[in-house]
């Protein structure tokens, strides 16, 4: 029974990722959620009593795995400012991928409960970049400075100047190396 359950819950999450990547968080709504799922809107009640607690769940998921493969990818670098870099490439090359998710992510309006999801998510990126510039500060890859608060100003760098492109749908083809350069410069990369 409460492996059905489970299995019922992960159709309605993927059914509403699904809806979300594609249309964004306005075009989401439980009734096309429970029939992208193949059940009935009052079986997604059941497990979300309010379309706020579905997508907070959504936001939840679909920003952990963000988070992870940011950090798979910058564990696979041996410099500060190499890792600095695979979190942008990696942060910016999925989210190209994925605009309408992305931007649904980032910065489209959204139900309070789902917005403090999205604080916890920014919350666990600027964590990643923190320890690798404490790294980098403690092996003298950059100055001295504050790894939290150089980490918090570059994850709300990096979503701003992700927000305008995302929801034009285009980047530059310098879009990733300029931020690239941004962080560098910013955290005081020697070149």
């Amino acid at each position: 029974m409460k492996a059905r359950l489970n299995a019922s819950r992960d159709r309605i999450v993927a059914a509403a990722l699904g809806i979300m990547a594609e249309q964004g968080y306005a075009g989401c709504s439980v009734a096309a959620v429970a029939e992208r799922a193949g059940m009935a809107t009052g079986s997604v009640y059941r497990h979300f009593p309010t379309k706020a607690d579905l997508f907070a769940e959504v936001f939840r998921i679909a920003s952990q795995r963000e988070v992870d493969a940011v950090a798979r990818a910058a564990a696979l670098e041996a410099t500060m400012a190499d890792r600095i870099a695979a979190v942008i490439e990696t942060f910016a090359g999925r989210a190209w991928k994925s605009p309408r998710l992305a931007y649904a992510l980032l910065a489209e309006p959204v139900d309070p409960a789902v917005d403090a999801e999205r604080l916890v998510f920014r919350r666990a990126y600027a964590k990643v970049i923190a320890g690798h510039v404490a790294e980098g500060v403690a092996n003298g890859e950059v100055p001295a400075q504050n790894p939290e608060l150089t980490a918090t100003a570059l994850v709300g760098a990096l979503g701003e100047a992700m927000v305008g492109p995302l929801a034009a749908g285009v980047a530059g083809p310098d879009t990733i190396p300029g931020l690239i350069t941004f962080a560098h410069r910013a955290l005081g990369v020697s070149t």
